[in-house]
């Protein structure tokens, strides 16, 4: 199993996510792959964008003190400047160990980019587009971002309708927030499942399990 899966949901959580996909399943030609990553990139751009600033207002605030003081200032050029790589380095591993402040320094449009970028690649790497009817269904969850995307194959976006899969996205979000992130993902498969249903994507007799139940990536 993957480490980053299992970082973010138990054993237990995997195969709740798994009965969840399975029994959306049972109901529909609809092949629902869940895919959850910890993060969509590690964002190294935020990470610089933080140390640059800390560092800057750390040798601001220096001269700042100096022009305005009449004291001398304890250091010299050189210990300045070490304060200032200092500053950096505290500025970047804040970045790159809060999530808040990496969201903050990242943001909303990189994050919106990178994320897409990551499903774009899972749906090809899963072969999501590979199911007899083309109805397959990639469940993209980005955590560290907050975003959920619902990207259908052929067969299901002639169905369904971009926008009624907001109700499903928003369940996932609000689980993350909420610190439940394995229950919103649940209810949103369920969800999933009973909009497929309501779509006409219909079992066939025939039908197999094409694409697996169990959430990505292994």
């Amino acid at each position: 199993m993957n480490k980053e899966l299992l970082h973010l949901f138990s054993s237990a959580d995997i195969d709740r996510i798994s009965a969840a996909v399975r029994d959306a399943e049972s109901r529909t030609s609809g092949e629902i792959v869940p895919y959850v990553v910890a993060e969509s990139d590690d964002y190294e751009e935020a990470e610089w964008r933080g140390a640059a600033l800390l560092a800057t207002l750390a040798l601001t605030g220096t001269a700042i003190y100096d022009f305005v003081s009449a004291r001398w200032l304890l250091f010299g050029p050189a210990e300045v400047a070490l304060a200032g790589l200092l500053a950096g380095a505290l500025g970047l591993l804040l970045v790159k160990f809060v999530p808040a402040l990496k969201r903050l320094f990242a943001g909303r449009s990189l994050m919106r980019y990178r994320v897409q970028q990551r499903a774009a690649e899972a749906f090809i790497a899963e072969e999501v587009f590979a199911t007899r009817d083309r109805t397959g269904i990639l469940l993209f969850v980005s955590v560290l971002e907050h975003q959920v995307l619902v990207v259908g194959d052929g067969g299901i976006n002639r169905k369904v309708e971009k926008f009624e899969w907001e109700g499903v996205v928003q369940q996932i979000i609000a689980g993350i927030r909420a610190g439940k992130a394995v229950d919103g993902v649940v209810a949103a498969i369920r969800s999933c499942g009973e909009l497929l249903q309501r779509a006409g994507v219909e079992r066939r007799p025939d039908d197999t399990d094409e694409l697996g139940n169990r959430p990505r990536p292994f």
